[in-house]
């Protein structure tokens, strides 16, 4: 595991871009396993200014998301399908077919679990993945607990993640409770790992990873056992 640790949100998104467009760069139809929320928008901004400037192409790269919430219409502007046409997508030369979110319309959840894991499967495989970190170490929505899973999944959603989301929301009783993500195992097939974090409240999650121990606790520690990954985060994250 390598530590990066920036001064400021916006150099770690720097940080975070460039080692992202130099696989781009190194390999034109990379896959990118994509995260969604707040922390990702900085390296977002700017991969699409890269891409704008003619640095980086888009144009042959594919994409996997971690997950979305279960059930949510595309059109909802708090969906992660909105959210990556929004932030990412319509803003670079990416060919839309190239890009894959688990459902959140789907009828049935356990059928697009699996359409999504055959998905993957099928790809050459995810070359980076891009993780946030909750403030309980959750990766993906797979949550602190006992058992996690391997594979994409419906996970129902801890009051602790559902406040942290409901920033997003209206209020927090329009926070969707389920969501399907990918599994443990699905991040950790990944050849590389970027995990960011910002702020203090991610302070203790990332503490966690600095050291020699694993619990499903804190699911981001079991990344542990990966064999490249890279922590970006900024100094109020690290402490």
């Amino acid at each position: 595991m390598k530590i990066i640790v920036c001064k400021d949100y916006d150099e770690m998104s720097v940080e975070a871009a460039k080692i992202v467009a130099a696989q781009m760069k190194e390999k034109k139809d990379s896959i990118l396993g994509l995260a969604t929320g707040s922390t990702p928008l900085g390296l977002y901004n700017e991969l699409v200014k890269m891409n704008q400037c003619g640095e980086i192409d888009f144009s042959e790269i594919k994409t996997f998301n971690l997950d979305e919430y279960y059930p949510i219409s595309h059109k909802d502007d708090q969906s992660y399908y909105y959210f990556m046409n929004e932030n990412l997508f319509s803003r670079v030369n990416i060919d839309p077919a190239n890009t894959d979110i688990p459902n959140g319309e789907a009828p049935d959840a356990e059928a697009e679990c699996k359409r999504y894991d055959a998905a993957i499967d099928a790809s050459a495989g995810v070359d980076i993945q891009i993780l946030g970190i909750g403030q309980n170490g959750h990766i993906a929505f797979n949550e602190a607990s006992d058992v996690l899973h391997a594979n994409t999944h419906q996970e129902t959603l801890t009051e602790n993640t559902i406040q942290a989301n409901s920033r997003f929301f209206e209020n927090e009783a329009d926070v969707p409770r389920h969501a399907l993500t990918m599994g443990v195992g699905s991040i950790m097939k990944a050849r590389k790992i970027i995990l960011l974090a910002s702020g203090k409240n991610k302070r203790d999650a990332v503490r966690a990873l600095t050291d020699d121990t694993i619990t499903t606790q804190n699911p981001a520690t079991l990344l542990k056992l990966h064999k490249d990954v890279i922590i970006i985060c900024d100094e109020e994250a690290m402490g």
